[in-house]
This record gives structure tokens, C-alpha cells and sequence, in this order.
């Protein structure tokens, strides 16, 4: 570690086992969470620390309690664990995971030596407060999707968030401090702990409006906001940070702050894209919601070229019929291109029914089906559409065949569901992961062929995916404006796509036998991935990248992530953590 910032790459320091009956309840849906006795005082923070917070929190300042460690130990079943952490709702109940495992030769995730299980703002104020007189080091966790690893740190003080999950809706919405003859607005408010998918089901399936928040269902509200945030849907409606009207946060201060363009503008900018927890620790959201579409529909495909001169022509078309029918507000997500000549799509659209969809989809479709001897279709592509709300709703998502998972905890609401295609990313190990802003340009004829050949070699070393729903050139008006307003780097505004390619592994933690990384594949993998993305580099030589779905070792990540805004969010940083005490890896500083 070069400025002692990052979550150490060390295994994690010993810790109190937890016992078999603990570990047995933990795997059934009870948190490893009780209440802290004197007698497990962690060795690096004082015992005054633990005092000034115990009376200022009473219960709600836990031991966090590490199954992974108890498995290392010994003092757990291993197997029974690494089964479980392919829940996502297991992993967001226990406040000593995260997500994300680590990322090899970066950083593996470890518990904290106590947390404040907040909810409310004076909870997280006063373990700011604890933190900074005491120079504890303080993370903050609501879903812990963090790829960088700053929702966790080994003898920190954790802030978690996950009890404070309340979502209100209202029709006409003032912020606070806004003109006298300001009109009210439909928005939501939402607790930094909620995840995207009870808050869909909240907003569009009980409440008949649209709010654009993730793709993943387990993702946290908060740390989306603030890293800038895309969803299916981005094109038409912007991304979260674009659409946020208000903030409660807690700074460095310890005060408890309601922020928006009339209250502390500055801080509220910055709470807009500049990164999660970097800031101060957000509370509460308000989020603008807008009328829910009639329709949500998708189309899931894959093709297979039969040799190089068919995979050309393939990329082509497809970005042809990309730039001609798709490069517009209505449509999002993804076009993937894999090694052995394969195209996979899955393509997300609003206000369009299925004979619609067919219609448009279908001069690509027929071209590749009227040449069997170059094309083979892996599948019979896919194509529906829903009521805008039976989308997101759990009950209808449970009656389709293979397309989500249930958290099947013992006692476990019903409601929690996750998209089977996520099922990869739970408790993944990172390889590698690295993004590029794809400029409009490169659609225009005269630089298409660029285009082609680079994902063509791109692809012929590893798979590389353009989230089409990640750029919003060509999306709508009001997308753009509000994006514009945002701390989000500027090069997204001009760029049609996100071009994403990464590596990843199995769960797996140092010392657990059986279940450790695999070093020498990751390795190997990054490699691949490096390899993968020089065409790319080439074509785009200054490309940025989004801060939430980038490279650990990014360089120049400052002008990456945030391009002429990361000046501002500096001096924005230095008025309110002067002293740095929100802080992680690739994170704003105060210098």
C-alpha cells in the first residue's frame, strides 16, 4: 500500500471464533451481529471509544463476528459457508461481508472490529464523531458492492447501514429551502441501507412510477447515487445521481446536514457522482420519479459466426442496425462480443410490445437467418415485453422459468429475488475489470470500420461487453440535461456505450482450504484482459472510465472518473473532510 488507505491484501488478524451454534443460526438468516461485551474489546480501538459510543447507541453497537474467519479456523464448516455465500441477501445481512471476496493482487475483503448498525442519522453522527476524536478508521456499508473494497477494512469501525430501509413516496415533492413559489415534484425518499430491489417493487409495482435506479436487484441505494449510477433505462431517464433532489448526509463535523441546490449546492454537487462515502455518509435520499413506461421489454440472443469473414460482417451489421435503430432514448443494456466469434445480446427497451420488437429486430435477425453456412443461432432468441409494472414485480419474476433466484433462507421474505444471470458476480473473486467511455463518433460510417476492428481483436483475447445504457449519447433531452448537472465525468455525455471487460473467480478466501484463489489463473486472466483492451486503448487513447466498474490500478484516475470536475470535488473535499476521514482507494482527497 503506498498511503495506507487501501483494505490490506494481508489475511485477516485473529479474532474471537465464532461458535458452530452461532455459525449454524448466521447460515438460517441471523446475522452474526450481538451486541458488544467488554470483553471483546477490539485491540485497536480504545476502550473510551467503545464507551462514548455505547452511550451513545446502546444496541446498536455490534461485534461483527467473520464466518470466513471462523472457517479458517477451523471452528466452521467451509463447505456449509461458501454454499451460502452464493446468496446475495446472506451476504448483505452479515455485516462482516461484502459482495465482492477481493480482487487478487489488490485487496481481500475483512471484517471490522466493531460496527454502529445505524438507524438513523444520530447513530452515524455519532460514530463519526467517536471516529474522528478518537482517529479511528471508518467505513461505511449499505449493500457493499463495492469492487474497490472501500466498504470494508480490517480494525475499522464499521457504519452499516442496512437497517435503515424505509422508502416514502410523494406526489409534489419541495426540497428544503427552495423559493416560496417552488412547484412540488413525484419523488421518493429511500434510506441509504435500502437495495434497488425492494425499492422497485415500492415505487413501480405498488406505486405506478418509474425511478431509475440499478439493474441489479441487491444493489445499494446510497453508494449507486453517489458513484453516478446507470440503470436499464438510463437513455430516456438519467442516471441515479442526475435525479437526485435532496440528501441527508452526516459530515465530517459530525453535523447532520439536508443538502440539495439551495442548501450547501457545493456538497450536494459532489454527493452527485463524486463517490460514495467520500463526502460524508449519506442518510437518506430523494430521488425524482417519472411517469412508470406501458411497457418494458427485452430481447436475449446469441450468435455464432462460423468463420472470420462472417464474424466481420456480423459486427457490421449489428452495429449498423445499432446506430440506425437503436441509438435513441428507448433502448438499453447490453452487446457482448466473446472469443470463438460469438455475439450475445441482451437488450432492455420501454413502450414497445412484442410484435414491435419483432418488427424492428427482425432485418438483423433475417439477414443472419437467411445465411446458415456463416451463422448458427445458440438458441432461439428471446423476445417479451411486460406491464412497466410486472417488471420488477417478485411474484410475476418468480412465475418465469430460470430468470431469478430466491434467497432461500429459512424465514426469508418471499420477496427476496435476484436476477439469475447475477449469480456469477455474488461473492466473486475480481481478476481483473476495466472500462472505457466508447465515443458516439465511432457509430458515424466514416469511423465504424475503427469500431469493428478493434472489437474484433479486442474480442479474439477475451469477451468485451458495450453497455449501451452506460453512455447516454443519443439518449433523451432531460437524461443529458440533468446528467450535465452531476460530478460524473463529462465524456459520458458524448459517449454512446460503456465498453466493460473483466475476469473473475468463484468465491474463495486466503486459508480456508479448498476454497482459496486461484492466483495463478487470476493472474493469467488479468493478463488476458490487458491483452484485450490495447485495441480499445488504441482506438480511444484518453478514454475515462466510470468509477464504480473500473481498474483497481487505473492510473491517471482522477482525469478517468471525473475528467475537469475532480478540481472541484478537491477543493469541495477540503471544506468538509479537511482531515480525510472518509477516505478509500481511488477516492477524492483532500490532498
Amino acid at each position: 500500500m503506498k498511503d495506507g488507505l487501501e483494505p490490506s491484501i494481508h489475511e485477516p488478524g485473529e479474532s474471537p471464533l465464532m461458535r458452530r451454534r452461532t455459525f449454524v443460526g448466521t447460515l438460517l438468516g441471523t446475522a452474526a451481529a450481538t451486541a458488544l461485551p467488554s470483553r471483546l474489546l477490539a485491540a485497536r480501538i480504545p476502550a473510551s471509544a467503545l464507551d462514548e459510543l455505547r452511550r451513545r447507541v446502546g444496541s446498536r453497537l455490534i461485534a461483527v463476528n467473520s464466518p470466513l474467519v471462523a472457517a479458517r479456523s477451523g471452528g466452521a464448516d467451509a463447505d456449509a459457508l461458501f454454499k451460502a455465500l452464493k446468496n446475495p441477501y446472506y451476504l448483505g445481512d452479515e455485516p462482516s461481508l461484502t459482495q465482492t471476496l477481493g480482487w487478487i493482487d489488490a485487496w481481500t475483503s475483512q471484517p471490522s472490529a466493531m460496527a454502529v448498525a445505524a438507524e438513523n442519522a444520530a447513530d452515524v453522527a455519532a460514530a463519526v464523531d467517536v471516529a474522528r476524536k478518537y482517529r479511528l478508521r471508518l467505513v461505511v456499508k449499505g449493500g457493499g458492492h463495492s469492487y474497490f473494497g472501500n466498504s470494508n477494512a480490517a480494525d475499522s469501525l464499521l457504519v452499516w447501514t442496512r437497517r435503515m430501509q424505509d422508502v416514502e413516496l410523494h406526489d409534489g415533492f419541495v426540497a428544503s429551502g427552495a423559493p416560496a413559489q417552488t412547484a412540488g415534484q413525484p419523488a421518493v425518499s429511500i434510506g441509504a441501507g435500502a437495495i434497488w430491489g425492494r425499492v422497485y417493487n415500492a415505487v413501480a409495482v405498488k406505486g405506478g412510477r418509474y425511478v431509475q435506479g440499478g439493474g441489479c436487484l441487491t444493489v445499494g441505494v446510497a453508494g449507486f447515487v453517489q458513484g453516478g449510477g446507470f440503470g436499464h433505462l438510463s437513455k430516456q431517464f438519467g442516471t441515479g445521481a442526475g435525479n437526485l433532489i435532496e440528501a441527508e448526509v452526516v459530515t465530517a463535523d459530525g453535523r447532520v446536514r439536508t443538502v440539495n441546490r439551495f442548501r450547501d449546492p457545493d456538497l450536494f454537487f459532489a454527493l452527485r457522482g463524486g463517490g460514495g462515502g467520500t463526502f460524508g455518509i449519506v442518510t437518506r435520499l430523494t430521488l425524482r420519479t417519472h411517469p412508470l413506461p406501458s411497457t418494458i421489454g427485452a430481447i436475449l440472443l446469441s450468435i455464432q459466426a462460423r468463420n472470420d469473414r462472417a464474424w466481420r460482417e456480423l459486427l457490421e451489421r449489428t452495429m449498423e442496425f445499432y446506430a440506425s435503430a437503436l441509438f435513441n432514448p428507448n433502448w438499453g443494456e447490453q452487446i457482448g462480443f466473446s472469443p470463438g466469434r460469438r455475439l450475445s445480446v441482451t437488450m432492455v427497451c420501454r413502450d414497445l410490445d412484442k410484435s414491435q420488437i419483432e418488427a424492428l429486430w427482425n432485418p438483423l435477425l433475417g439477414w443472419v437467418r437467411e445465411r446458415p453456412g456463416d451463422y448458427r443461432f445458440e438458441g432461439e432468441p428471446a423476445i417479451f415485453a411486460v406491464p412497466g409494472r410486472s417488471f420488477w414485480d417478485p411474484s410475476f419474476l418468480r412465475s418465469v422459468p430460470g430468470l431469478v433466484l430466491q434467497d432461500k433462507r429459512e424465514g426469508a421474505p418471499s420477496d427476496n429475488i435476484f436476477w439469475a444471470t447475477n449469480l456469477g458476480e455474488t461473492a466473486q473473486v475480481l481478476h481483473a475489470y476495466q472500462s472505457a467511455w466508447i465515443p458516439a463518433t465511432l457509430l458515424g460510417k466514416s469511423r465504424r470500420t475503427d469500431l469493428v476492428d478493434a472489437l474484433i481483436l479486442a474480442s479474439s483475447e477475451w469477451s468485451v461487453t458495450l453497455h449501451t445504457n452506460k453512455g447516454l449519447a443519443g439518449g433523451s433531452r432531460e437524461a443529458l440535461a440533468s446528467t450535465a448537472e452531476t460530478s460524473t465525468s463529462p465524456e459520458l455525455l458524448d459517449a454512446f456505450a460503456l465498453l466493460i471487460c473483466s475476469a473473475e473467480g468463484p468465491p474463495a478466501w486466503p486459508g480456508i482450504k479448498g476454497h482459496e484463489p486461484d492466483l495463478a489463473d487470476g493472474r493469467r486472466q488479468a493478463r488476458a484482459v490487458e491483452r484485450a483492451m490495447r485495441p480499445i486503448r488504441a482506438l480511444v487513447p484518453k478514454a475515462g472510465a466510470y468509477m464504480s466498474e473500473a481498474d483497481y490500478f487505473q492510473k491517471d484516475w482522477q482525469r478517468a472518473y471525473w475528467g475537469e470536475h475532480y478540481q472541484r470535488l478537491q477543493q469541495i473535499k477540503r471544506k468538509y473532510d479537511p482531515d480525510n476521514l472518509f477516505r478509500g482507494h481511488q477516492t477524492v482527497t483532500a490532498g
